[in-house]
Parts: C-alpha cells; structure tokens; sequence
C-alpha cells in the first residue's frame, strides 16, 4: 500500500494549565492532531510513533485505524508541560518533562508514502538522515518546530533557536511548515511574506506560515493567504499541525488555493472544539459555505 502521507511523530501526554491556572491532561502531538484532519478530509494517512511499553494507552488518541498505526518502542516517551498566560494562548511556558527515543531511518522500513512528514516536537526527535532518506522515497514536508524548539537537559525547559542545518536541509524540502514566531527565527525578518520568499530562496519548494489572523501559502510565484474564521479559541492547540497534514495532503489533488482554502476552514472549524479534528470533509464544505 501507498500511504498519501506517512506522518512521523511522537505522542505527547500534555499537561496544559491555562491562563487562570486550570490544569488539563490530554495525549496530543503533532502526529496526533496531523493524521486525524488528514484522515478527516478522506486521504489515507499512516502514522509512525514511539513509546515507552507502558504508555500504550497513548494510541487510544488516534482518530485513524488502528491498521494505520505503526507504534515503535524505546525507553521514554514524550511529555510537556503548557503553561499558557492569556485567553488565546499565544504566550506560554513549555517544560519537557521526558524526551522520546528519536527516530531512525529503520523505524519507516516498508512503510510508502507520497509525502513524508516530519512531524517533530523537540530537536533531537530525529536521527540526522531522515529528511535526506525520506527525500529518496517521495515528496518531504517538514514542520520545522522539531528543529528549532530545544529542550534544556539540566531543567527540561524549552526555548527555540535558529536550525544550524536549515540550508543545508531545505533543498530536500517539498513543504516546509512554520509559525510566525518561527518564521522570524529562521529568516530575521517578522514579515511573513518575506520570511517565505526567503525560505524559498534557500531551497523550499513550498512554504505555509500559520498566524493567529491567517495561513499563507507560497510556491515561489504568488503569495496566497486565506483568514482563520474560528468563532472561539477552545481548540486551539493542534492548530498549526492540523493545517498543514490538511494542507499537504489536499495538494495531492488540488491547487494551491483550493488546498489552502480546505485546510484553514479545517482549523477554523476544528479551534472551535478542544483536542484532535472529528469532523468530515462535509462538515468543512459546509463550514466554508458558510463562512468564506
């Protein structure tokens, strides 16, 4: 079987305390939130994790098939701590509590993809060779969150630093995921046009910027845009990893714009509900009828 997409990433036991100081546990992760809009929208998706033995509870988070999962296991498993200090949460704390085993080019063996993402959490989530190995077998898209947010060893705090690898890297890349703040780490500008002008400039071949406001999509021609319409925030953790496997995966058949389009009404809908996307493509049509 080809997969559309092959999503590698670790499932993280989040404890999230919001900004009133309410502490909420719940098994997420980009690998989480990414296959689940992915498989909402209809696109036959894998997704490759690794666990400690004792944390198999963890895959009960998954929203695709079980026969899609394919679980490796080390000795740790991911967790973090959220901190976030206003009602958007926009501005949070992270403190990893344990760092995951990363992932070697063995854990992917016989599992095809038209897309492989790199679904990555903390630097050191990968073993160096995965972006180049998986560039071989098909198109690479990359949320460079797993390569610029660190982990402090001593304490387990979190802090971002820009990808030493990143020019390296990016000519290996068919999409490349990044937030705002990201995005100015990476290039040193907080002009989020410029930002993906520059990240093309060095080898991307597509470049999505999410931002609380919009998504922005560009290909090296044309600047696109399309705006977050969600009515409440409650979901909003997931949001960047929900619309780039939305993204990516409509690309297969879609143009630019339209992809776009499908994957910020995705996130726009699924903000509005706490934890991974459970909705169908209908319910996104329905939602983009309405709202856009």
């Amino acid at each position: 079987m080809i997969y559309d997409s092959v999503i590698i990433g670790h499932i993280s036991k989040d404890f999230n305390i919001d900004h009133e100081d309410k502490l909420v546990e719940v098994c997420g992760g980009a690998v989480i939130y990414s296959s689940a809009s992915a498989y909402a929208l209809g696109h036959k998706v894998a997704a490759v994790t690794k666990i400690s033995k004792d944390d198999n509870e963890r895959l009960s988070a998954f929203t695709i098939p079980n026969e899609d999962i394919f679980v490796r296991y080390g000795e740790r498993s991911t967790s973090i701590r959220n901190k976030y200090f206003t009602a958007d949460k926009e501005k949070r704390e992270c403190l990893c509590l344990s760092h995951g085993d990363a992932f070697e080019l063995s854990d992917i063996d016989g599992i095809e993809g038209k897309i492989y993402h790199i679904a990555g959490l903390i630097y050191g989530d990968y073993a160096d060779g995965i972006i180049e190995a998986c560039a071989q077998k098909g198109a690479v898209a990359v949320d460079v969150q797993g390569y610029l947010r660190h982990a402090d060893k001593s304490g387990g705090k979190m802090y971002f630093e820009d990808w030493a690898a990143k020019k390296e890297m990016l000519p290996y890349i068919a999409y490349l995921k990044t937030d705002a703040a990201e995005a100015e780490i990476l290039t040193g500008t907080s002009d989020r046009s410029e930002s993906a002008r520059i990240l093309y400039s060095w080898g991307a071949k597509e470049i999505l910027i999410t931002h609380n406001t919009e998504v922005l999509a560009f290909d090296g021609e044309k600047i696109y845009t399309c705006p977050i319409k969600a009515r409440n925030l409650s979901g909003r953790t997931g949001r960047g990893d929900t619309t780039f496997a939305a993204y990516i995966n409509e690309r297969l058949n879609c143009d630019i714009e339209s992809a776009l389009l499908t994957a910020t009404a995705t996130v726009s809908l699924k903000m509005e509900t706490p934890g991974a996307f459970r909705g169908t493509r209908e319910d996104v049509e329905n939602y983009i009828r309405e709202f856009y």
